[in-house]
């Protein structure tokens, strides 16, 4: 298993062009420059909380909305993880984190198991927070588990303030993520009795 667990992942459309640097045992160093500042700043507690060194370029069609640059950034960022792993050997696979923002409490349990699926247990959000449209979030997710391979549960179980609840929900990601990429020294297969994720 190579020793640099890094990604580099180029997306273009008519709609978006993206570029995505990763490395997993990074330190928490974050390069996010996609036009859509919200996210920019979530993304960065992320890679911060997770240790990783992450650098995203993305230009889109923000003059018609932010979805479809939002949407792509979790395309490239799923496809980046899973460039990353490799073969997915040695890996813990499991990982979760409970982290609270104050009022609000942010849960995330994820399976790096190659069965893309999301659970979105959060609270109904106002429609906004700044100029951000929340329901993205979800979006944003959902692209990254189907790209990456990656069960992801999110479950909101408190909380007032939009900022708050997003920025919990993205440390914990960050957290659960370190834990499941993280390598078992007692382990050099795949983590799973099939053999195989």
């Amino acid at each position: 298993m190579s020793n640099e667990r890094k990604s580099r992942i180029e997306r273009e459309t008519k709609e978006t062009r993206i570029e995505t640097e990763w490395s997993l045992d990074g330190q928490g160093i974050a390069e996010i420059q996609s036009g859509v500042p919200f996210l920019d700043h979530m993304l960065t507690l992320f890679a911060v909380h997770g240790f990783f060194d992450l650098k995203i370029r993305a230009r889109g069609d923000l003059e018609v909305d932010a979805h479809h640059t939002v949407e792509d950034m979790g395309i490239c960022l799923g496809r980046a993880l899973s460039a990353a792993l490799g073969d997915r050997k040695g890996i813990r696979r499991y990982g979760s984190a409970v982290v609270p923002m104050d009022e609000a409490r942010a849960t995330v349990v994820l399976d790096l198991s190659n069965r893309p699926y999301l659970v979105w247990e959060v609270p109904d959000l106002p429609d906004r927070v700044g100029e951000f449209e929340t329901e993205l979030v979800p979006e944003f997710f959902r692209a990254f588990c189907h790209h990456g391979g990656v069960t992801l549960h999110i479950t909101v179980s408190c909380g007032r303030n939009t900022h708050h609840i997003l920025e919990a929900v993205f440390k914990a990601w960050g957290r659960a993520l370190d834990r499941a990429v993280g390598l078992d020294p007692r382990r050099t297969e795949v983590p799973s009795s099939k053999g195989s994720l």
